[in-house]
């Protein structure tokens, strides 16, 4: 009841807000109000949630209570339709569709342009002739990168192992231990929002740009993504060798290391190998602000429109992407 009515709160309320801005906002100045925005956004939602519980007491089928069960049941012989959650969840897609295509100022006209068209063939066939001389350079760019996002994984693993533990809600029971869970868990999530770029631009302020930047920058958002990752292992572990391990008298610690590390340990490799994988690729984009690697030298010759030498770079990198695509892979598939 209580899940059903914040959903559709929030779904009239999102529809409110687009309804209101549309009949009275003429300005881009009313919107930056963000006292008075948030007030009205609240009161939309308050009013989203009456809106839903009127319905649900004349027994309409809402989105909300189609989602998450509540529902009399009473329309289900009716054809979809004809119900009105199904044209609850139309009105929401069109609506949400419409701002996006606004606020993206999506257009045919500016994609297919004259003069932005020349322009896009001339950069494709600069990255379609690569110059083949500054092979050597990236080649031992890509290394560099590579070695920068192997670094970063290792001395991210022993890290997010130990807080996996303490941000897992089936360890963490108790008044105490569920406070210390949803401080980690909150900590760890604002961590993770942080984009890679983000701390790369961070730490080359701190330690000064190169290629240490972008590690320190890919080891804390790993750090994050990892010890997410492997506490909702932790949490989706058998009860049965816990209660097992535990019917023998043994501590906390000592259930941890029997019962439960046992069943996760190969997930947590599988994972660790797809992280580095990723970091990979994602150790080419912080280069683009500092953050060392072959991700410097593409921004290089790219802020000079040499698409000669940013075609070299793009093949090494794809090529170096695919080979580490498919060794991790065939190292997960053997994990299995």
């Amino acid at each position: 009841m209580l899940r059903r009515t914040i959903f559709d709160g929030i779904v009239f309320g999102f529809l409110l807000c687009l309804l209101a801005a549309a009949l009275f906002v003429t300005s881009e100045e009313q919107l930056l109000q963000l006292g008075l925005v948030s007030a009205l956004a609240l009161l939309f939602f308050v009013v989203g949630c009456g809106i839903s519980l009127a319905l649900s007491s004349r027994k309409v089928v809402t989105l909300g209570a189609r989602l998450f069960g509540s529902y009399p049941g009473v329309e289900d012989d009716r054809p979809w339709y004809r119900t009105f959650w199904c044209w609850q969840l139309m009105v929401s897609l069109f609506a949400t569709l419409t701002v996006a295509v606004i606020k993206t100022e999506f257009s045919f006209v500016e994609l297919f342009d004259q003069n932005g068209f020349a322009g896009a063939v001339r950069l494709f066939k600069g990255l379609l002739d690569p110059n083949w001389d500054v092979l050597p350079r990236a080649v031992l760019n890509i290394i560099e990168t590579i070695f920068m996002a192997f670094l970063a994984t290792t001395l991210a693993i022993p890290v997010a192992f130990l807080l996996s533990f303490v941000c897992a809600k089936n360890i963490m029971q108790g008044p105490w231990a569920r406070v210390v869970y949803f401080v980690m868990r909150t900590f760890l999530n604002v961590t993770r929002s942080i984009e890679a770029l983000i701390w790369a631009i961070i730490f080359s302020v701190w330690v000064g740009i190169g290629p240490f930047a972008g590690m320190l920058a890919l080891m804390i958002h790993s750090i994050a993504s990892l010890a997410k990752q492997y506490s909702e292992m932790v949490e989706s572990v058998e009860e049965g060798p816990i209660e097992a391990i535990e019917s023998t008298g043994a501590n906390k610690l000592q259930t941890i290391w029997y019962a439960i590390v046992p069943q996760v340990l190969l997930p947590y490799i599988s994972f660790t190998v797809y992280r580095w994988d990723i970091n990979v690729r994602m150790a080419t984009i912080i280069g683009l602000v500092g953050g060392g690697g072959i991700g410097t030298m593409l921004v290089q010759y790219q802020g000079q429109a040499m698409w000669r030498e940013v075609g070299c770079i793009i093949v090494v990198i794809a090529v170096v992407v695919w080979a580490l695509d498919q060794a991790s892979a065939y190292v997960r598939e053997a994990l299995k």
